[in-house]
């Protein structure tokens, strides 16, 4: 079964001014992240407004990310919903278009036991083929519900095609229990963007980053460094993504990304209401930082 590994971006969603999915800015996004080297695509996760869509919106994303990727980089699509049925729907559509593989936050909102969350992610890795892989998504200061290591535990357990998990949330301990589940061989990906280095040191697979949707090349460079065992070069190409995470907010808020991806060229469009748009005098600041870090870096 395919992994998700490196730099697996999360995409943001596309929209027209009027709210509607602006379906050829999903296509160019995703050109542009290929052509920047990424190794996966991670689309309608958080960063992607998946709370914002409708279960036919999602599914009409995911398969045109699918379509477009067009097995140039590995692609899991996040299935995640209010409801577990309609988190089943997803999964199910995700494996039906020829997705890698699928990620499923934890509940989010209500609060749900130990016991509630085991048996929820049981019946969703259940509702796909044995062979199309899943992943766990915990971030709890979002979804207000934890994944402990031994839920994880147990439910890798009784679904051998739950092969991993990202982890959301910058507490290291935790993080290092999760590689330990199934006898060391579980899967994590790390979605703090700032702990991209120090993941991969401990074992991590890569990173689940929404930073890398905008600025996807230092993140790249730091994964090539690491492989290379340059560590000094690692370093410093990490402190130079940070510099990046810091400008864009780390995913606070993704008009950030959406702002900054069009001043890179790439038109990613508005976000989706509630959530407004940046005001002029805060893109003008968000460009002059941009400009002032990409002359440092050469990134344009």
């Amino acid at each position: 079964m395919k992994h998700l590994y490196g730099v697996t971006t999360a995409m943001v969603t596309p929209f027209r001014k009027d709210g509607s999915i602006d379906f050829e800015g999903v296509e160019r996004l995703t050109d542009f992240l290929i052509s920047k080297r990424v190794h996966c695509l991670y689309p309608l996760g958080t960063t992607g407004e998946m709370l914002r869509l409708s279960v036919d919106e999602r599914k009409a994303v995911a398969e045109t990310v699918v379509r477009k990727a067009a097995g140039r980089v590995t692609v899991f699509i996040h299935v995640g919903a209010m409801t577990q049925e309609d988190t089943v729907e997803l999964a199910k559509h995700a494996s039906e278009i020829g997705a890698d593989g699928i990620g499923v936050v934890t509940p989010a909102f209500f609060g749900a036991n130990d016991a509630e969350l085991e048996r929820y992610f049981v019946t969703v890795a259940s509702s796909v083929p044995d062979s199309f892989p899943v992943y766990l998504y915990n971030i709890p200061q979002c979804a207000a519900n934890d994944l402990k290591t031994e839920v994880a535990e147990k439910v890798a357990a009784r679904c051998a095609n739950v092969i991993g998990i990202k982890y959301s949330y910058p507490d290291f301990l935790r993080t290092n229990e999760y590689l330990n589940v199934r006898g060391g061989s579980f899967s994590v990906m790390q979605g703090a963007d700032r702990l991209f280095l120090p993941a991969l040191a401990m074992g991590c697979e890569g990173v689940v980053s929404g930073v890398s949707c905008v600025y996807p090349e230092p993140f790249v460079a730091v994964y090539e460094a690491f492989l290379a065992n340059d560590l000094d070069q690692a370093r410093k190409l990490q402190r130079i993504a940070i510099r990046y995470c810091e400008t864009l907010k780390s995913g606070s808020n993704m008009s950030y990304f959406k702002e900054a991806l069009k001043l890179r060229g790439v038109d990613a469009g508005f976000m989706r209401a509630p959530q407004l748009d940046l005001p002029e005098d805060e893109i003008a600041d968000l460009k002059r930082r941009l400009d002032e870090l990409n002359a440092l870096t050469g990134y344009a």
